[in-house]
């Protein structure tokens, strides 16, 4: 399934601002993906992989390859061009876990 038709498939994310990736051994936070144009579908990707496995452990970023499909493909093609897959990429090979810590959009 190509990714677009594979996100389609996915719980949405309109409710999140962003998620923060938090390294399992120190508490730190790695990075923050960003609920916003041309990040969106990593983000609902990290975020399927977060409610279905508890965290992002090598096993949830395995699945996230699949999941990111053809961006996986031109990711290995073209190392940097797709962080969010090359992160996923060195978890498996690390074998390290990510906690996520959701961030909600703010109401007023």
């Amino acid at each position: 399934m190509a990714f677009a038709d594979t996100l389609k498939t996915l719980a949405g994310i309109s409710h999140l601002a962003a998620l923060q990736l938090i390294d399992a051994d120190t508490g730190a936070i790695v990075d923050t993906l960003e609920n916003k144009p041309g990040k969106s579908g990593s983000l609902a990707v990290y975020n399927h992989l977060a409610e279905t496995f508890g965290a992002i452990t090598p096993e949830a970023a395995a699945r996230g390859l699949e999941l990111f499909d053809e961006h996986t493909a031109d990711a290995r093609a073209n190392p940097g061009k797709h962080p969010n897959v090359d992160r996923l990429t060195a978890l498996v090979a690390s074998g390290k876990t990510f906690q996520v810590r959701p961030v909600p959009v703010a109401t007023t």
